[in-house]
């Protein structure tokens, strides 16, 4: 197989855009509201965790309602995307996609941001273009993104598994490299601690340069 059939999908915040500092205020700002004590960075990536409400029973010690659920949701997004509006990609990022396209190859973008707040964003950053296909969430599931996975792997259409590698933040990443049959590399400047993400039994990177460099020597 030549090398226009390797492909990757990349994850969006905590991945390509620089989002942490908003996902913790986000978070905190949405926990005052809910009565629940402030997090710091680092508890947050020791404790955060998708399915996100299994994040919320670590913090509590109890799964929250499915009302308290829309709730936390409901308030975290609404503080969360008014911090991201001013949030930068990761440094390096826009490099990297237009090398790598004007190189060939292919990648696409899966992110379970909602789909309608998404794309904007990714358009405002000057970088859609970069990307033969973007998918946001488009529902309210909570069960991370295997699912999700498997329906961009079929829009994609002729872009075989085994020759895609899945680059982000987050464990939840990695399963749903391997639900599909895909390699995946994770990065630590996101939503995990560097000892989390090594659970997930995938190559960890600390930098998006190494996590295509990598990337490139597993498929």
């Amino acid at each position: 197989m030549g090398k226009h059939a390797k492909h990757l999908v990349w994850d969006w915040n905590g991945t390509l855009l620089d989002d942490i500092a908003a996902v913790i205020g986000a978070t905190n700002a949405a926990f005052a509201e809910l009565g629940l004590e402030p997090i710091t960075l680092e508890r947050y990536r020791e404790l955060y965790t998708v399915p996100v409400p299994k994040f919320y029973e670590r913090l509590m010690g109890r799964l929250p309602t499915d009302e308290e659920w829309l709730v936390m949701d409901d308030a975290f997004h609404r503080h969360y995307w008014v911090r991201a509006e001013v949030c930068g990609l990761t440094a390096g990022a826009a490099e990297l996609l237009a090398a790598r396209q004007a190189s060939g190859f292919t990648q696409s973008l899966l992110s379970l941001a909602p789909h309608e707040e998404l794309v904007p964003l990714v358009r405002r950053h000057g970088i859609a273009e970069r990307f033969v296909r973007v998918d946001g969430r488009t529902d309210r599931s909570t069960d991370g993104k295997s699912g999700h996975m498997v329906r961009h792997l079929l829009a994609l259409g002729d872009v075989p598994a085994e020759r895609i590698v899945v680059i982000g933040d987050a464990a939840d990443d990695a399963r749903a490299a391997a639900h599909v049959g895909a390699k995946a590399v994770l990065y630590t400047g996101g939503s995990h601690s560097r000892r989390s993400l090594q659970a997930a039994g995938v190559p960890v990177v600390d930098s998006l340069e190494e996590a295509v460099a990598v990337a490139e020597e597993l498929v």
